[in-house]
């Protein structure tokens, strides 16, 4: 059983995978950067930073493309594989409209000509690692023509998250697809939605015992110490769990903080995004000061609100 955090856009960076990676360090983490994208022909030079970080060393970390046509798709393997890439991951299931709208992300996954690319790029690139992170569509059978495609290739896993790019992140989970997918994939399948407490995970593990693996986002986010808690099979007590949240907190903080050179609202605009989803853990009180925070000694003084 693999363990992958997934890439979240404005919170899992170099920095923070790296400083994770450094306080959870037994749970072997595979982390996947957030999406990288052309832009006029060219691979973002912050997404090209953050892939190639040298925060990166040491921990798995592998790049994540997403793309619209073959030609995007060709471009991105080509330019990351001259920076050394040689594992690469492809987002068929971002659900933002901003992305779907023009084609890419969950939008692919009903497109027969996408299917086709990342086929053709998967046969032909033997010396690159693919993996692929997918949703169910736009709608819930749209998956079923693009697995079909996917069978026919070597893919080191398939992720899955099932719901449609409407759902978005909320709604019912389409359980049915996912046990479709996972009966019939040629691939190792990975689940990803919805894991918030270790005992999800359970649940998960238990129903498909041949999964490959778990992938969690906003639930590590919220409480970083779960990717462990599920690996290691051992729930920790939230006092310790808060304790090493705050730690992991403040070696990050003290990253940007050394080198960001914006000042304390540059700082402040990075570094209040790890408390977005983590109200469960730290209470609504503290969670709502740090969120409104405007200056370095008021978000201070929010921090001293978490008791452990």
């Amino acid at each position: 059983m693999k363990f992958f955090f997934a890439p979240v856009q404005g919170h899992t960076d170099a920095a923070y995978r790296h400083f994770h990676a450094k306080e959870y360090a037994s749970t072997g983490v595979v982390y996947t950067t957030p999406f990288i994208r052309l832009e006029k022909g060219e691979i973002r030079k912050k997404d090209l930073r953050d892939a190639l970080s040298p925060l990166n060393v040491g921990h798995d970390v592998v790049p994540q493309v997403i793309f619209r046509n073959a030609e995007e798709l060709d471009a991105l393997v080509e330019l990351l594989y001259a920076e050394g890439v040689r594992r690469i991951d492809i987002n068929m299931g971002c659900p933002f409209p901003l992305q779907t709208a023009r084609g890419r992300g969950a939008a692919t996954v009903g497109n027969p000509a996408c299917a086709s690319a990342v086929r053709d790029i998967v046969e032909s690139r033997q010396d690159i690692t693919f993996s692929v992170k997918m949703r169910l569509g736009f709608r819930e059978e749209e998956w079923e023509p693009l697995l079909s495609v996917l069978n026919t290739v070597r893919l080191d896993h398939l992720c899955v998250h099932p719901r449609t790019a409407s759902d978005q992140y909320s709604g019912q989970l389409h359980m049915q697809a996912f046990d479709a997918i996972y009966a019939r994939s040629e691939n190792p399948v990975v689940y990803n939605g919805d894991i918030l407490l270790p005992s999800d995970a359970l649940a998960i593990m238990t129903r498909y015992p041949d999964l490959h693996g778990i992938m969690v986002g906003r639930g590590a986010l919220g409480r970083p110490s779960l990717l462990e808690e599920i690996a290691t099979g051992k729930e920790l007590e939230a006092s310790e769990r808060k304790r090493r949240m705050l730690d992991f907190h403040r070696e990050l903080l003290e990253y940007y903080r050394s080198s960001l050179i914006g000042g304390d609202h540059q700082v402040l605009s990075k570094i209040s995004p790890f408390w977005e989803y983590a109200e469960p853990e730290i209470g609504r009180k503290a969670w709502k000061e740090l969120k409104k925070a405007s200056t370095m000694a008021k978000y201070q003084t929010a921090l001293a609100m978490i008791t452990t």
